[in-house]
């Protein structure tokens, strides 16, 4: 659904508020700066270095200079002592206009879009200041226009790639009228294409261009039910082959890459034929599907906090219809297992969190899961910096290196010795702009 006019006036007025109760960082990055790290990540390798000074120039790094480097006058120095610096990290998938509770269900007919938008605001802003710079944001009408607010200034948050609406299949994960009364479906009218909703070839191309025309960035499909969807089945496959290709080849027409939510194999299966980008939970991915995987190129983000989430909060009772727990329990507590098996068979991973199932700025402890299930520490970063920056098919961001986008944070101590560390940045620059800065002596 597209938002009125309305809501960038509000989202602009809430910011504005926000603005008279506390500091606004700056708006436009300052000529040159210097951050004097005491130790750098090299995303590509996967590796700590030491020492180092990163120079920006007007949003981009200028230089990666070894050691405390000594520079022109004029340059604003930013001494991150005792401090790691690394590329600000992506999450590919996010839900910013939404956030999990015991309401949920019953919030879907009593709140306006507008009081979606409004939450998100604050949403974008705890995800930006934890530490992520980028997020992909895989289903939501708010997403696209938080987007544009968050590009024109109007409110903090990280970069968007927002997918709208999801596309699902009649009664699938993403059908919007699922858990309706007859009449209520009835009065509305089954939704199609236009909603997302498709049961042919045809009706998948149209879904595809509905999406480039209501500004999306990025194609999501919903390969399998799901868990939180209110449908009896979290994994039967609900797209032939022939529906994924015909997304995917349309999609790609647009320049689009293709995500797919999926939890059974047979699901996870044809959407790998299919072509898409990403396999996302991927629960019950069998050997069949990793090795089709890696034939394919196909990358998995595993999203293990979305699965202990849900797992812990369908053992209470009201937090979840009944439909929803017994698929909440059996699937949740599987996910990072899979993702330890993945990781060890040779399966490409990103990082993603399916954030808004959880608390929006709790992001980086999906970290410490991916290290619980055996996925090296360094490993887990380069899937949140120059993984993901490959997932979205962009080259600009994901490293620290010359002529990229001043994306850069930072934290104390070594995250890959500890990687407690993660849930500790003090350090957001984004484009340049400081958003977040530790009082350091």
């Amino acid at each position: 659904m597209r938002l009125k006019p309305v809501v960038l006036i509000l989202l602009a007025s809430q910011a504005a508020v926000a603005a008279e109760s506390s500091p606004t960082p700056e708006t436009t990055p300052s000529p040159a700066q210097a951050l004097h790290c005491e130790r750098l990540f090299d995303a590509r390798s996967g590796k700590m270095l030491g020492e180092h000074t990163i120079v920006v120039r007007e949003g981009k790094i200028a230089s990666v200079l070894p050691g405390r480097a000594k520079l022109a006058d004029g340059t604003q120095s930013i001494v991150l002592t005792g401090r790691t610096c690394m590329p600000g990290w992506t999450d590919l998938h996010v839900h910013l206009g939404q956030q999990s509770n015991p309401q949920s269900y019953s919030e879907g007919f009593r709140l306006d879009p507008t009081d979606y938008a409004f939450r998100s605001v604050g949403y974008a802003e705890k995800t930006l200041m934890a530490g992520f710079t980028s997020v992909r944001d895989l289903g939501g009408g708010v997403s696209p226009h938080l987007r544009d607010a968050v590009n024109q200034g109007l409110v903090k948050g990280p970069r968007i790639f927002a997918a709208g609406k999801s596309i699902a299949t009649t009664g699938g994960h993403a059908d919007p009228t699922n858990g309706f009364n007859s009449e209520l479906e009835h009065l509305l009218g089954p939704p199609g294409p236009t909603e997302g909703v498709i049961n042919s070839i045809d009706d998948a191309r149209q879904a595809v261009r509905q999406r480039y025309k209501d500004g999306s960035d990025v194609i999501k499909i919903t390969a399998t039910g799901g868990v939180l969807s209110y449908a009896k089945s979290a994994d039967a496959p609900q797209f032939t082959v022939e529906e994924v290709r015909a997304i995917v080849e349309t999609a790609d027409d647009y320049g689009y890459k293709v995500a797919a939510h999926a939890h059974g194999a047979e699901g996870m299966k044809r959407a790998v034929l299919g072509g898409v980008t990403s396999i996302e939970h991927g629960t019950e991915m069998t050997d069949e599907v990793m090795s089709l995987m890696k034939q394919k190129g196909t990358w998995y983000v595993p999203t293990i906090y979305a699965g202990r989430f849900v797992a812990d909060k369908a053992r209470i009772d009201g937090y979840f219809p009944a439909i929803v727990r017994p698929k909440a329990i059996r699937i949740g507590s599987q996910i990072q297992q899979t993702a330890g098996r993945a990781y060890k068979n040779g399966v490409k991973l990103a990082f993603g969190t399916d954030m808004g199932v959880g608390p929006h700025g709790d992001n980086a402890r999906e970290f410490l899961y991916m290290v619980e299930a055996g996925i090296p520490a360094s490993y887990a970063l380069q899937a949140a910096t120059v993984h993901a920056a490959t997932v979205l098919g962009v080259d600009d961001q994901g490293v620290i290196e010359t002529g990229k986008r001043a994306d850069i944070i930072a934290m104390p101590g070594d995250p890959v010795a500890e990687i407690d560390n993660v849930m500790k940045v003090d350090f957001v620059m984004k484009d340049g702009v400081v958003h977040r800065q530790p009082a350091i002596e």
